[in-house]
């Protein structure tokens, strides 16, 4: 998993509350038996006007030039800025995996579904939770600066804006610590593969049947 230290992107507003997971990532891209290819068909039934399908070909697809995704303006975002309970519905796991690999480092909104905030942490996104008021007046200037850019900086806990103005947000220790290194659940357990070997190599030598096969 990568790091996350100090990310500095260009902003995109989701401007729509209760965004499920099912828009993130629409059930029938979950076929797939990898991790991968899911930014492809990142909100898929929105930023399409034809049906897509795991074996559809992305060039071959018919853009929803109203979608905000879609807009020149916002190519290459990577800070999603979303209304309150972004991530309810099914706990899918697809649907971080979804953001991340389409570009998305960061996502702000007022809250998220607990299944889904805890997804992301998993997988590398930083979820920021920040007053409604607070989320409201980005979208304004989201919409008021095209190009608009945040650099969010999590050792600092903090987001700044362009013109140097900073707004504090809260996470928990332990996630920071593992976005900070880079850890997810099998990282954390490989910090011990030493003591691992360690313990598999006594193991073996005091009980060597254990090693014997059917």
């Amino acid at each position: 998993m990568d790091k996350f230290t100090v990310h500095k992107g260009l902003v995109a507003p989701m401007d729509r509350e209760n965004v499920d997971t099912d828009a993130i990532i629409p059930k029938q891209f979950l076929k797939r038996i990898t991790k991968s290819g899911f930014g492809d068909n990142l909100f898929d039934e929105w930023r399409f006007l034809d049906h897509g399908e795991p074996d559809s070909v992305l060039a071959d697809r018919k853009p929803n030039p109203d979608f905000v995704l879609n807009q020149p303006r916002y190519k290459g975002a990577s800070i999603l800025i979303a209304r309150k309970n972004f991530g309810c519905g099914s706990s899918r796991e697809h649907a971080p995996w979804a953001l991340q690999q389409y570009g998305f480092r960061a996502l702000i909104a007022p809250s998220f579904a607990d299944i889904f905030f805890n997804n992301t942490f998993k997988n590398g996104l930083l979820p920021i939770v920040l007053p409604e008021a607070t989320v409201a007046q980005l979208f304004d200037e989201v919409a008021a600066f095209p190009g608009y850019e945040l650099t969010v900086d999590l050792e600092r806990q903090v987001i700044v804006k362009a013109q140097g103005e900073e707004i504090a947000f809260d996470v928990q220790p332990f996630r920071k610590y593992c976005l900070l290194n880079g850890f997810d659940d099998i990282g954390l357990t490989l910090r011990h593969a030493d003591t691992i070997k360690q313990y598999e190599a006594e193991r073996l030598a005091t009980k060597p049947w254990l090693a014997h096969t059917l």
